[in-house]
């Protein structure tokens, strides 16, 4: 959950009373909120870095707020005012409007080009007019900013914000997209110009700014954005230029936002112009902006979007266990920033969702927030008209069994990762990747996580070679679940619960393994036989040394393999003495 951090005196302020830490923090439960913490920035500093650091810092106390991950709109002090003023009944929710610009002026116009197609195709825009801003109001809308930019922005890769002060630069704007060395701007908050590979270096270093380099600088072509003049206003998504920076002394703010996913674009835009429209001359009022594709396009944004939702007394009623009036529940609901009245129709209700609740998605979003305004201490817990007997999941007791016993039979567990590298459960397995039904991840974050695990034998023996220092043998098990690609699953993909063993010594210990599977099987109640026990016959497979290898059937259908591992499966894994394996499905015994 994101974390919003207020000076408490500015909050109570902005809220017109003063509440004791209790009373505040019984105030954020009951409007779905929780307070985290209370501290100053002088605590945080010296817990962080020492109290030498600290000295000099501000002792203001901060309350620092936990917010849940889909209400963009609280992420700052005048969404989270609003809002507990709205939920209190102190005022009514504001409406937001979408207006022209004043005496019959042109709108301001981004024309984007075709160039942009390849790295950032989409951008949004709008006008702040006539807003003043505080220092503490300022602080706010930067810090706005980067709430959103590292939550429904994903840090910058799907959305990244430009603000600008619309005095110092000029109209129609353009957004396209040039060679780094064609790029040339002085930067924000800084002295000279660079050119766009110059300004890359200079932020590989900066530890804010280089956490977004990435997200460009492997592309041959670099977004940027013009005035009518050549201006830069900024190069998304990694800085601004400094000639368009906003001040305190800024009275017109033209924003935009870039972005690779249109929908994410229009969310963000709407959430910077509603929480800080309040302080334009004009409340709540924010002026268009064109925007113009390369196919001739023209849209207009803010969208500030309205939509109705219809759903039932009833269903609120039964969903949260609670028996309210309609109208009761049209005032629960509008104390949550959702106005709503019932209509003509029985006990329907009629729920408006402003451009701020990009988060209500279905009724039952509705239904949580109606929940929240109703109290959760205040629904009389009930007993359940369903009586049923919890018990573990077969398959777990199943694998809580096996545990047991073989940590019994000198086996130590292992835990080990669920993701892993291709390599892991290919190269080094001594099997080709395209023959492999793993599940790649799409956007891995290293190359040790790029695939979910199709065996559990390369995190043993990964374990093993961390821990090849210790006594002699190593003997390792673990039970667990593996992922195989299944196209009759509606997810495209299966769990498998499998058991693997290592024996790792100066000689192979085939024989050890073998007494596991036996130990396995006598656990299972399984006897010896090739129609309804189990038995094993020789077996090829590349992970294995040829002709010390064995295909494990029980009741007639293959459950794994053992044997001893091929030498250049060992020395793949920077291991030096020999290794023996046993890998068998478990589910088949349910």
């Amino acid at each position: 959950m994101p974390t919003v951090s207020v000076k408490r005196d500015l909050l109570f302020e902005a809220l017109g009373q003063t509440y004791t830490d209790e009373e505040f923090d019984e105030l954020c439960f009951e409007f779905g909120l929780e307070l985290d913490e209370i501290t100053s920035e002088k605590d945080i500093i010296s817990r962080e870095q020492g109290d030498e650091k600290a000295e000099g810092a501000s002792d203001v106390v901060l309350y620092k707020i936990d917010v849940p991950a889909n209400r963009y709109d609280l992420l700052c002090l005048e969404g989270l005012v609003r809002g507990l003023q709205v939920f209190k009944e102190r005022m009514d929710a504001p409406r937001y409007k979408c207006v022209s610009p004043a005496n019959g002026g042109e709108p301001q116009r981004l024309v984007i080009t075709e160039e942009t197609a390849s790295v950032r195709p989409h951008a949004v825009a709008a006008v702040l007019r006539n807003i003043t801003f505080t220092q503490e109001r300022y602080d706010s809308f930067i810090e706005l900013q980067e709430k959103l930019h590292q939550n429904v922005c994903r840090k910058r890769t799907l959305v990244a914000i430009g603000t600008h002060d619309l005095d110092t630069i000029s109209g129609p704007f353009t957004y396209t997209a040039k060679a780094p060395a064609d790029i040339r701007f002085k930067p924000l908050n800084q002295s000279k110009e660079y050119n766009a590979t110059e300004i890359m270096s200079l932020y590989k270093t900066d530890s804010h700014l280089r956490h977004y380099l990435h997200i460009i600088e492997n592309e041959p072509l670099y977004p940027i954005i013009y005035d009518s003049n050549g201006v830069v206003l900024s190069m998304p998504p990694i800085i601004n230029g400094n000639h368009s920076k906003i001040s305190l002394n800024t009275k017109n703010v033209f924003i935009e936002c870039t972005a690779t996913d249109l929908t994410k674009a229009k969310i963000t835009l709407d959430m910077i112009v509603t929480m800080f429209s309040e302080y334009c001359e004009e409340p709540f009022t924010v002026e268009a902006a064109e925007v113009v594709y390369p196919d001739g396009r023209l849209c207009v944004y803010p969208e500030l979007a309205y939509r109705t939702e219809t759903l039932s007394g009833d269903f609120v009623n039964k969903k949260v266990g609670i028996d309210e009036s309609a109208e009761s529940i049209a005032q629960l609901l509008t104390r949550m920033c959702l106005r709503s009245e019932v209509s003509g129709e029985g006990d329907h209700i009629q729920v408006e969702i402003p451009p701020t609740r990009s988060d209500v998605i279905h009724a039952c979003d509705i239904m949580e927030d109606a929940a929240i305004a109703y109290g959760f201490n205040n629904i009389v817990r009930s007993t359940p008209r369903t009586y049923t007997v919890a018990n573990q999941l077969p398959l777990n007791k199943l694998t809580e069994l096996l545990r047991q016993d073989l940590a019994a039979a000198g086996f130590t567990e292992a835990l080990t990762f669920a993701l892993c590298s291709q390599e892991d459960i290919a190269d080094r397995l001594g099997k080709n990747i395209a023959e492999i039904r793993a599940v790649h991840i799409s956007n891995p974050k290293t190359a040790e996580f790029q695939v979910a695990r199709t065996s559990l034998l390369p995190g043993l023996l990964k374990t093993v070679a961390a821990n090849r220092k210790m006594p002699l043998p190593l003997k390792l098990f673990e039970i667990s679940d593996v992922v195989l690609k299944d196209e009759t699953k509606d997810v495209g993909a299966r769990n498998n619960r499998r058991l693997c063993a290592v024996y790792y010594n100066k000689s192979p210990g085939f024989e050890v393994i073998h007494g596991l599977l036996d130990r396995v099987m006598q656990l299972l109640d399984v006897k010896p036989g090739r129609n309804q026990g189990y038995h094993i016959q020789a077996a090829e497979d590349s992970t294995f040394f040829p002709g010390r290898c064995a295909e494990i059937f029980t009741r007639g259908k293959s459950i794994g393999h053992l044997g001893v591992l091929h030498p250049d499966v060992i020395s793949r894994f920077e291991l030096t003495m020999p290794c023996s394996a046993i890998d068998i499905d478990i589910e088949p015994f349910l």
